[in-house]
């Protein structure tokens, strides 16, 4: 469900107003996001005019986010409250949306580039990739989204240019494979033309049975991936394991860009960052 409050940025009453244009003082409008990779989108689409936070602990991954005290108090103050989707944080959702009048934009509503295979037993199950901040032109009509909810003119958070040029520094690695904690990197894959990888587990962090643990370590075999890539959320037991039984090299990618800045050029800085973590697979 995405739920809209009509023009955010004029959403004050006309008592307000009038204080507002006496004083030369807006009252203040804050954007928060489930996730830090949202906020990155967010604070580039309305750059410095607006206040972004995120609920988002550094140690927590973003399937596995709870709701702290201040996390909840954040959201009542929220003039827009920016979700993946309820299937991936139910429980953000379950709260905002029992929250009257709340203004909420859910991503995987919006037309940006969805859907993903995962591999259960050998058996193809459809689901959907929720790691849609990953491909940096469906970041794009994410930010639009933002931007047109407070009347502000959509503008790109990372140009065309950009992209092709990071297209173009990972063309020599386009067919190189590689083992991934989970399939957090099929969006990302599709935008810059290379292998989704091996993941260890699906989409969602979930654990894959004996069977497909056999078939990753034989593809591994097979298909030569060059590193295991470990994510900082993670503790990557499992990746430790698999890296040691095929002498594999353990290469750290943060596909949720913690260490990344929440500034106007935030996001491309991001995806620029991975870009360079994933190249390092293979040097």
């Amino acid at each position: 469900m995405v739920l809209w409050l009509p023009l955010l940025s004029n959403a004050v009453s006309t008592e307000d107003a009038s204080v507002s244009i006496q004083t030369n003082v807006m009252p203040e409008l804050l954007v928060i996001t489930s996730i830090k990779p949202l906020a990155l989108i967010a604070q580039a689409a309305l750059g410095d005019s607006m206040n972004v936070e995120f609920l988002q602990s550094a140690n927590q991954s973003a399937h596995d986010l709870t709701l702290s005290a201040s996390a909840l108090d954040k959201i009542h103050r929220a003039s827009l409250i920016v979700l993946v989707g309820d299937q991936f944080e139910p429980r953000v959702a379950k709260v905002v949306e029992g929250i009257p009048g709340k203004a909420l934009l859910q991503v995987l509503d919006l037309p940006i580039f969805g859907g993903g295979v995962d591999v259960h037993e050998g058996m193809h199950q459809q689901t959907v990739d929720p790691h849609v901040w990953l491909n940096p032109y469906s970041a794009n009509v994410i930010g639009h989204a933002i931007q047109s909810a407070f009347g502000v003119s959509q503008r790109d958070i990372i140009s065309d240019s950009q992209i092709e040029a990071l297209k173009k520094n990972l063309e020599p690695v386009g067919t190189l494979d590689y083992i991934s904690h989970h399939a957090v990197l099929g969006h990302f894959a599709k935008a810059f033309n290379v292998s989704a990888g091996m993941p260890i587990r699906d989409s969602n962090g979930g654990h894959k049975g004996a069977r497909s643990q056999f078939l990753l370590r034989k593809a591994a075999y097979n298909g030569g991936a060059q590193c295991v890539f470990v994510e900082p959320q993670y503790a990557d037991k499992d990746a430790l394991v698999i890296a040691g039984e095929l002498n594999l090299p353990l290469r750290t990618i943060d596909p949720q860009g913690i260490d990344a800045p929440l500034t106007e050029n935030g996001y491309a800085q991001f995806i620029q960052t991975l870009v360079v973590q994933f190249q390092a697979c293979f040097a």
